[in-house]
């Protein structure tokens, strides 16, 4: 979740930075085939089973490839498998590969190269960021807390070009989830040549998917994707290169971007009015929450009454409007227009809009509140971590709930990313603000993950854990009954008892060159795909 947190902490600016990325080239001269792009930090490993962060897996995305990738409608589809089979209970897939896939050093592409990976990212001693992403394998979870041995995940090469993976229970996102840099294979061959230095530097791995890293040394501000000629649809790819380049300002990028020295530019909130009717200008919603979590082991942010008139009272238009310049007011903690049921119908339509501003509501929840805890004065403190948007965001629901709710005082509490997260899990808060960007396309992923801090310690309630162990389980093939205990649970746990306070779904907006076609986002909306990039 951490790993989860962290990317998603500086996802507006980071997001549009991605979002750009994808500007290049198509005419004919190799020259105009190449993409001038920027990232706002630095690559941490190409390593997939310990990255961290997403430009990382930014990179990785556009030069791996795994049993499925999204295509242009951002569906999950077969890429390095040709053919899938279930069992009866849904539980055993069987694949069997693509036998012209092959690794950027000639080697083949085999079901060994996905054990082996897979086998590294949930064993403990790589502490891997994303090992949390393998508790629906097959002894996923006992592996990543040593309770068990890594060889028992839930994955076995059946021949050179079948694989086996076993769940713990029956799931319908799978083909989404295993689109992750966390499930890539990796050259069996390659990462016992390299061992412990394996992925450290663009030389030091090999790659199976549209592109090849170059120039990364381990440190660099400046690396290129070189358009891979051994990958299997390697004629699809119009981009000969993308050279990508850290910037880390707005401003630098956007005065790039006029120079002529990038195709794209990220616009965050600062400069969305100066450039929103630009013909270059582009926004997009994306799934990624912001939202506030309460420390319900303290006694004012422990009364139910305080949490609901928080939530209720934060006027969450407003805030998108005059502060973020992007994105929406969130109805509820899963996110709209992102999860659809078997008859194409909205998760979120189907489950309501849960906690929206009602302010005569939450000043009858703040009576109540100072009623039962015999104040008529209130001071809570709203951790946030001290980036710019952050402390901005802060400071609009500071003032806004001031305002809204007689007697409350806020603190605002500004800290290093880091620091924030630490204080967080440590439960030194009382309410935190942050942002989270889901890992695939379904509701369990924002009710039990969700940038939930202490869930699982803190919120005890039996009637969500009920419906969530039934939407797991007991309904993991009934779409229509899961999909009821998953709307269930999340009633109860931003409606009834306000564990969290949803407060805006995020936006991205960035400036692209109208010689771009083909360039888009992930369904996240922050990671960038160039394989689809050309230049008219």
């Amino acid at each position: 979740m951490h790993k989860k947190m962290i990317a998603s902490a500086t996802l507006v600016t980071l997001a549009a930075l991605l979002a750009a990325c994808g500007q290049t080239k198509q005419t004919g001269s190799s020259a105009k085939q190449v993409m001038k792009t920027a990232v706002t930090g630095e690559i941490s490993t190409l390593d997939s089973s310990k990255y961290g962060d997403t430009v990382s897996s930014e990179t990785l995305q556009n030069t791996m490839e795994g049993l499925y990738r999204f295509n242009k409608k951002g569906q999950a589809k077969l890429a390095g498998a040709v053919k899938v089979t279930k069992s009866k209970d849904q539980k055993v897939y069987t694949f069997t590969l693509r036998k012209n896939a092959k690794w950027s050093n000639g080697d083949p592409v085999t079901a060994q190269d996905y054990v082996t990976a897979w086998r590294r990212t949930v064993d403990p001693k790589n502490d891997s960021l994303d090992s949390d992403s393998y508790q629906v394998i097959k002894n996923g979870t006992d592996i990543v807390a040593g309770k068990k041995k890594v060889s028992s995940l839930g994955i076995k090469a059946l021949g050179k070009y079948k694989l086996q993976v076993t769940l713990e229970n029956p799931i319908q996102y799978l083909p989404d989830l295993l689109t992750g840099a966390q499930f890539y294979p990796q050259d069996t061959k390659i990462v016992k040549k390299y061992g412990s230095s394996y992925g450290t530097s663009s030389s030091k791995l090999v790659y199976n998917g549209p592109f090849k890293v170059t120039g990364w040394t381990g440190s660099s501000i400046k690396w290129t994707l070189k358009k891979n000629k051994t990958y299997w649809n390697a004629k699809s790819v119009s981009l000969s290169a993308v050279k990508v380049q850290v910037i880390k300002t707005t401003s630098t990028g956007l005065n790039l971007y006029k120079g002529g020295q990038l195709d794209y530019a990220p616009v965050d909130a600062d400069y969305v009015k100066q450039y929103e009717k630009n013909a270059d200008y582009h926004t997009k919603t994306t799934p990624t929450n912001g939202y506030m979590v309460f420390n319900t082991k303290r006694k004012t942010t422990g009364n139910v009454h305080v949490r609901r008139a928080i939530s209720l009272g934060v006027n969450k238009s407003e805030l998108v409007k005059t502060v973020l310049h992007s994105g929406k007011a969130a109805q509820g903690l899963v996110a709209s227009d992102f999860i659809y049921d078997e008859n194409g119908k909205d998760y979120r339509t189907s489950a309501g809009k849960l906690m929206t501003y009602n302010l005569k509501q939450a000043r009858k929840e703040w009576a109540l509140a100072k009623k039962q805890l015999g104040k008529s004065k209130i001071t809570i403190e709203l951790l946030t971590s001290d980036m710019d948007a952050s402390k901005r965001v802060g400071e609009y629901l500071q003032s806004n709930l001031m305002k809204n709710l007689p007697g409350l005082t806020v603190k605002l509490r500004s800290i290093p990313l880091k620091s924030r997260l630490a204080d967080t899990t440590k439960h030194n808060f009382d309410m935190v603000y942050g942002t989270w960007q889901p890992s695939f396309q379904d509701p369990i992923d924002y009710l039990t993950i969700g940038g939930l801090f202490n869930l699982e310690s803190d919120y005890k309630n039996s009637t969500f854990w009920k419906e969530i162990k039934q939407a797991r389980s007991t309904y993991a093939t009934q779409p229509a009954k899961r999909q009821a205990s998953l709307i269930a649970a999340e009633k109860q746990l931003v409606q009834k008892d306000a564990f969290v306070a949803p407060l805006y779904q995020a936006g991205v907006s960035y400036l692209l060159k109208s010689k771009v076609t083909g360039f888009r986002l992930s369904p996240y909306g922050t990671v960038a795909y160039y394989w689809d990039v050309k230049i008219k």
